[in-house]
């Protein structure tokens, strides 16, 4: 039986198969597919740098892959650097914060009593502090997770050159898995990823630039004693879409409030969450917005099943990856419905915003350019 006698139901069945396939396999290689897929977006954004090298300053492929990874790695461990630094200084006022911060638990709780008449539970309080007195086996348990961290940023910078130095290998051996008559549409694909991912990941690192120089600005201002390590750690964070920015306001709020009052970690709270409205609605759609839409469901969706497929990595990658699956469905004929399914918008959307701007155009010509442009967009 033809794949095209097949009937539609069983066409959805089978992309409903492969997709838990593609899910169980990268459940099995995440320690090799996770620095593979960083190592695939960050070679595209490394890729304008080794292309100027080569060409300009006419430097061998294998030296211009590496200078930009050097280039990239030298960025990269300046941050760590300095987080390394704020979090040295963290450590030798910990004792002291902890106090506070239990100070602050015990007059919250005295003043729940005194205001509502709310006894919390024993449980509660016991829970508290028997977590301040586990604060040595969670630093040791961080300096272990640190050094995987490390680990795994080697693999990273290591598959980053040799996606850079074989990447006419790796484009000729899609053209050969697929037909002859595909190669357009295989030069179309890697185009666009190509251009989507150095817009989407350069994107990400001006937008982090901002953020923090906004929440550094703020907690300043505010006199928050790491304000440089929290505005560090809110850029980082902020990248894990809907769930890094609560966790960024916790820790700052938490860190305030083991060094200065908790009106003043409110204050940083507040501040936070403002400088995330501000990035939500102003920052990410100018500088990180791109031509692939994705819904709000299905990246919620995507982080969520990416921090169960591979953690804290997956929730990095849930959107790239989103995007990239996109950005292959829009352009193959079976699969566009599962591509209007990701996106935020519909053909018939696209071709009335189409329709509009060009009045000349009868509904059936703008449905045809609009549909044409999936295919055919080069901006």
């Amino acid at each position: 039986m033809k794949a095209n006698a097949l009937p539609h139901y069983a066409k959805v069945a089978s992309v409903l198969i492969i997709l838990i396939s593609l899910g169980y396999v990268a459940v099995l290689g995440k320690d090799v597919l996770a620095p593979l897929v960083f190592s695939f977006l960050f070679a595209m954004l490394l890729l304008p740098l080794s292309r100027f090298l080569e060409h300009k300053c006419r430097l061998p492929r294998a030296v211009a892959a590496m200078l930009s990874v050097i280039l990239f790695t030298a960025f990269v461990a300046l941050i760590i650097f300095i987080l390394a630094i704020q979090a040295g200084a963290l450590s030798d006022d910990w004792p002291q914060i902890r106090t506070q911060i239990s100070h602050s638990i015990d007059e919250l709780h005295r003043w729940t009593v005194n205001k509502f008449h709310f006894q919390w539970n024993a449980q509660m309080l016991a829970l508290t502090k028997q977590l301040n007195a586990q604060a040595a086996p969670v630093i040791g348990t961080t300096l272990v997770g640190v050094t995987s961290m490390v680990l795994f940023l080697v693999f990273i910078f290591i598959d980053t050159f040799f996606i850079l130095f074989y990447r006419k290998v790796l484009i000729s051996f899609l053209l050969k898995v697929f037909s002859d008559d595909r190669e357009v549409l295989v030069f179309d694909v890697a185009e666009q990823i190509q251009f989507i991912m150095k817009k989407y990941i350069s994107g990400l690192f001006l937008e982090m630039l901002c953020v923090f120089a906004i929440v550094f600005g703020l907690l300043s201002l505010i006199g928050v004693k790491y304000a440089l390590l929290l505005g560090l750690v809110t850029a980082i964070f902020n990248l894990i879409p809907y769930v890094g920015i609560f966790s960024a306001t916790a820790i700052s709020a938490l860190l305030t409030l083991g060094t200065l009052t908790p009106g003043k970690a409110l204050e940083v709270a507040v501040s936070i969450i403002a400088v995330h409205l501000i990035d939500s609605n102003i920052i990410m759609p100018r500088i990180v917005g791109s031509k692939v839409k994705l819904n709000a469901l299905v990246v919620v969706l995507g982080v969520v099943v990416g921090e169960m497929l591979w953690g804290l990595s997956g929730m990095f990658l849930a959107i790239p990856v989103l995007a990239i699956v996109k950005i292959v469905f829009d352009r193959v004929t079976d699969l566009k419905p599962w591509g209007l399914l990701l996106g935020d918008t519909t053909e018939y959307q696209e071709a009335l915003v189409e329709r509009v701007a060009k009045k000349s155009d009868t509904p059936k010509e703008a449905a045809k350019k609009a549909k044409d442009d999936l295919l055919t967009d080069k901006d």
